[in-house]
């Protein structure tokens, strides 16, 4: 049979089940694939495709959601599902993990067979897939081809990354590959957004069959006549392999050089951090004053008396104390972004290896950690691709560690009200730039010592290869950089909205109960006063006081919300209920305790929602208890150490 789209007459596939092929099996197989019939209407399709293929952002092109565009194995770990843009019935696209295989070792490759077979939960089986490969890397890719071809489901192959291939003087006979497969091959360019038209045509138009020779495809778990298989089929397409850029090989020479290549990165490292604070400093306080003049504005249109109390002095300032930093968390992405898109992440990930296997973590373990840098949730759902089960566990347990951006209000608060901004390296690098700097690296190195320990007492095992296809560096396209930064600023914008306004009213509450002859206590005598003299016994020692004390039980919900607790308690009291939060802070915290509190989250576990995706993915609490008591009996300790040390020397 011959199948038609508008022009391009290609043969489908008649091959075997390539994935659950018995070993046994002759090489090739021509078994007929599932009976098709010619009026069904495509509702449900898939998007497969290997890691660094281009997949996330052909997801983009095609649905125009906004979601993490990654080069790296993983970053793509769950189901994500968005609707066909353009006019017609809706149809909807499940893009899969990033595999390389459909043999199921890891959870990823566990996830892309249940959906594909139909046997994940909930989700039905699609009606037709969209294969993305990588046309630079096609002979290492048509791996992937083979099995999934051999479902039987109606497939589209996407030669993707077709612009780079072209101007690097690569070519081959799409009409024979297609051929070979049994499919339609189209050419596209997913950044470019050219040859997209046909993918709406193939899943909108009708089909017309007619009888056609069977194809013949390998049985995947004979890798190495696989191997010769696609070989052998790049040879009968005639194609020829692009050669990369001139300036894309010299970078390498440098960026992946043994002594230049760590020095630039953590050249680059420093760059980044002191632009976040030479930059987003000014931008967050020029954000804070609009906050603050909005706030005064809206004052005179609320009557005085509680409601005012409650909607500014409790929410406003609870929440605008979250807002302030916004810009700097904007700019640290955007950075992460040109960094990421441009490739030149995937060359720090082999940079990283080394100090990976020098700890006995797996050189997978990098894409989560790095990705821990924006969340420690989808850095955790991440470490699927690790097939160790105890190489996982370690990366799950140490994750957390790495400095999330939740961590960042909190680290720019304290560094702009204790740290002066003097030079250290001139005007190229400040001291509140090297301080954040050495929090990002107190993380790292308290992740990396504690895999360490992990890794040679009760999560021991064997050192599995690191295996990552560099792609070739590239300009970053303003689109997928506003994207990114979009989906960052509503994730923030969202978090501000739900949980950190929800607990800025309990605390407002609690600063106004008991009430005494109808009117609010002073904040000494408020319930939440009674609650932080509680614990205030267990926190003295590191220098905080009942107020801190109040942030820190807030805080466990998500890190951030002690910023909006102490902008409330603070904006309610009316000692410090004119100053800024900055300023509150100088009068209540030494220095030595402000280094403590700055310490102490650099090591605690104050994410519920970590704790939850830790126990969804271990698959039970064990786990995230242990996480939970020994990252908290470390920061303690830290905290207090840092508090007695400083203070005695400042004494």
């Amino acid at each position: 049979m011959v199948l038609a789209i508008r022009g391009l007459a290609v043969t489908p596939i008649l091959a075997s089940d390539c994935g659950c092929a018995d070993p046994t099996e002759p090489l090739f197989s021509s078994r007929k694939k599932l009976p098709e019939d010619p009026n069904r209407i495509i509702r449900t399709v898939a998007l497969i495709g290997p890691p660094n293929s281009g997949k996330s952002t052909l997801f983009n092109r095609l649905t125009r959601l906004r979601q993490k565009v990654g080069n790296y194995p993983g970053v793509t770990v769950e189901q994500r599902v968005g609707l066909l843009a353009g006019k017609g019935p809706e149809i909807r696209i499940v893009d899969l993990p990033g595999v390389y295989s459909l043999t199921p070792y890891s959870d990823d490759e566990r996830v892309a067979v249940d959906v594909l077979t139909g046997q994940m939960e909930g989700q039905p089986r699609p009606d037709a897939v969209l294969l993305v490969l990588d046309v630079t890397h096609l002979s290492r890719q048509l791996l992937l081809a083979a099995p999934v071809i051999a479902l039987g489901l109606p497939t589209l192959v996407l030669l993707n990354m077709a612009d780079i291939f072209a101007k690097g003087g690569g070519s081959l006979d799409v009409l024979k590959l297609a051929t070979e497969l049994g499919a339609p091959v189209v050419m596209v360019s997913a950044t470019q957004g050219t040859g997209l038209e046909v993918v709406e045509r193939f899943l909108r138009q009708d089909r017309d069959h007619d009888q056609s020779p069977d194809a013949l495809l390998p049985v995947l778990r004979d890798l190495p006549q696989s191997r010769k298989w696609a070989s052998q089929v790049g040879r009968r397409i005639d194609y020829q392999q692009h050669v990369p850029s001139v300036w894309s090989r010299r970078l390498d020479d440098v960026f992946l050089h043994k002594i230049w290549g760590p020095l630039i990165f953590i050249v680059v490292v420093g760059a980044v951090f002191q632009t976040v604070f030479g930059i987003g400093q000014p931008l967050s306080t020029a954000f804070q004053d609009l906050l603050t003049r909005l706030g005064q504005h809206a004052a005179p249109l609320i009557p005085a008396g509680v409601l005012r109390s409650l909607l500014l002095d409790g929410l406003w300032k609870g929440v605008s104390s979250v807002l302030v930093f916004l810009p700097q968390i904007l700019l640290l992405f955007f950075f992460i972004g040109l960094l990421e898109d441009s490739g030149y992440l995937a060359r720090a990930a082999l940079i990283a290896d080394r100090t990976m296997r020098s700890v006995g973590l797996n050189g997978k373990a990098f894409i989560p950690l790095l990705s821990a840098y924006a969340c420690a949730v989808p850095a955790i759902m991440a470490t699927r691709t690790i097939e160790n089960k105890r190489d996982r566990i370690a990366t799950i347990l140490i994750a957390p560690f790495m400095t999330c951006s939740a961590r960042l209000p909190i680290y720019t608060l304290l560094i702009a009200a204790f740290i002066p901004n003097r030079p250290v390296l001139g005007v190229f690098f400040g001291a509140r730039a090297c301080a954040m700097l050495s929090l990002y690296l107190l993380g790292f190195l308290a992740a990396i010592a504690t895999a360490k320990i992990l890794k040679s007492s009760v999560l021991k095992s064997s050192a599995a290869p690191f295996v990552l296809e560099l792609p070739e560096f590239r300009c970053p396209t303003w689109q997928s950089i506003g994207l990114r930064l979009l989906d960052r600023g509503r994730v923030f914008l969202r978090q501000a909205g739900t949980y950190i306004l929800a607990v800025s009213l309990l605390v407002w509450v609690l600063t106004n109960l008991p009430l005494h002859a109808g009117h609010a206590p002073q904040i000494e005598q408020s319930a939440i006063a009674h609650l932080g003299h509680g614990i205030e016994p267990l926190i003295r020692p590191l220098g905080f006081n009942w107020k801190i004390g109040v942030g820190l039980l807030t805080s466990v919900i998500a890190r951030e919300v002690i910023v909006g607790t102490l902008g409330t308690i603070y904006g309610t009291d009316p000692a410090t209920h004119s100053m800024t939060l900055q300023h509150a802070l100088q009068q209540d915290l030494t220095f030595a305790g402000a280094m403590a509190l700055l310490v102490f989250f650099a090591f605690a576990m104050q994410c519920t929602s970590t704790l939850a995706i830790v126990r969804r993915e271990t698959n039970s609490w064990k786990w995230p208890a242990i996480q939970f008591v020994y990252m908290t009996v470390v920061a303690y300790t830290a905290a207090f150490a840092v508090n007695q040390v400083l203070s005695s020397l400042i004494k």
